[in-house]
Parts: C-alpha cells; sequence; structure tokens
C-alpha cells in the first residue's frame, strides 16, 4: 500500500445564514469555481437574527483569493475569515483504541517518534481512546474510516476477536492500514502487522506513515515481533 500524500487545500471559514439553501448554495459555488470539498463542518451556531452557522470549509483545486471571492458574492454568507487546511495543522493522524494501560504505552512511543518527524517538518498527530468491551471497540473501530486524516489504527489490548476482528476487515478494505498488540483473540491473525512491546509499536505506527522515515509496512505485512 503506497502513501498518499495530501493534495494542498484552501481553506476557509463563514458565517452563513442557518438554511438548508445557503449549503446548497456554497456548494453549488464551489462546483462554479472548479473546486472539489474535501471537508466541511459546522463549528458553531449563533443565535440572532437570523441565526448564523460558522463553517469550516476545505476546498482542493482552487486558490484561498478564488474561493473568498466567490463565497463572498453569496447574499447568505455574512464573513469570512482565512484559515489553514487542518493537515497542514495537525497533519496525519495514527488512532490507538483499546485498554488504558497499553493506549498510554504506545501513544508514549507514537508521540515520540512523531516529534522526531515534526521536528523535520512534517505533521503527524497521535488521537488516542481508552475502551473495553467487544461492541465498543468494534463500533470504534469502524468510525475510524469516517475520521478526517486517519492513516493508521494501532488496536491496544489484552484480548480482541469477535466483531472488533470483523471490523477490522471492514476497515483494511478502506484502505487503513492495522498494527496491533500481541494479545489473545483472532485480532492477530488480521492485523497487517504485530508487536509485542506497546511503545515500539506506537513508534513504528508513526514510521509506517511518514514521508521521512525508511520504513515500508507493506514489507512488514504479517509478520510479528
Amino acid at each position: 500500500m503506497g502513501r498518499r500524500r495530501a493534495v494542498e487545500a484552501a481553506a476557509i471559514r463563514f458565517d452563513v445564514v442557518d438554511r438548508p439553501e445557503a449549503i446548497s448554495a456554497v456548494t453549488a459555488r464551489v462546483t462554479e469555481l472548479g473546486g472539489r470539498i474535501r471537508a466541511l463542518a459546522t463549528v458553531r451556531e449563533m443565535d440572532g437574527d437570523p441565526p448564523l452557522t460558522e463553517i469550516e470549509l476545505e476546498v482542493e483545486g482552487v486558490t484561498q483569493d478564488a474561493l473568498s471571492s466567490g463565497l463572498e458574492s453569496l447574499s447568505d454568507v455574512r464573513s469570512i475569515h482565512r484559515t489553514r487546511a487542518l493537515d497542514q495543522v495537525f497533519g496525519k493522524r495514527v488512532i490507538v483504541v483499546g485498554g488504558g494501560a497499553q493506549v498510554a504505552q504506545v501513544a508514549l512511543g507514537a508521540v515520540s517518534e512523531a516529534d522526531r518527524h515534526n521536528l523535520r517538518g512534517e505533521r503527524i498527530s497521535v488521537d488516542t481512546i481508552a475502551l473495553v468491551g467487544e461492541l465498543e471497540i468494534a463500533a470504534a473501530v469502524r468510525a475510524v474510516a469516517d475520521l478526517p486524516r486517519a492513516r493508521l489504527l494501532v488496536l491496544a489490548g489484552s484480548i480482541m476477536g469477535g466483531d472488533i476482528s470483523a471490523a477490522a476487515r471492514e476497515l483494511q478494505e478502506q484502505g487503513i492500514p492495522i498494527i496491533c498488540l500481541n494479545m489473545v483473540g483472532s485480532i492477530t491473525d488480521v492485523a497487517d502487522l504485530v508487536v509485542s512491546d506497546p511503545v515500539q509499536a506506537g513508534t513504528m505506527a508513526v514510521m509506517a506513515i511518514s514521508d521521512t522515515a525508511n520504513f515500508d509496512l507493506a514489507r512488514q505485512r504479517g509478520r510479528r515481533y
């Protein structure tokens, strides 16, 4: 699996009248400009007359100047604030899910390794959630596919299988690889890489998605360390 480099995007925040027609007009204008929406999210809602919604928008294929000018002419857009795309600020994300103690140790290795690469100009962030229960963890695994900029999942725990393994296969089909700790359960047969030491697992996770590391996860697939 090759590494995907993010395409630079124009990013803005704007206040718009809170009604369905307003967002439809925004998306239509982006299309007219020749842009492709990469992310659109509600930041907050504001009471008033009329009520407004602050929207964060990232668009590929247009400049920030063109995007700002294009949206300024829409009647429902009240103000525009230029910002930076989140991949330029927080970058690619390693997601760590599982038991609290194991997650903490994986995060230790991942954050330490991310710091080394980020000093070179990269942007790699680490997100964690400590969870227990098969259904809860399986739901979290499936949700990783919906997280923006998520590039790799680390499963850290003592026992995982069943629906968690099924969810892991579904996530891999979406192009997101999985590293897991050496544990009880069928997840070790599903993961792309199994690592016994949690700190090393976090380190290798960051190396796997880094543009400056000489580590190819595809060549390690199926191995256990």
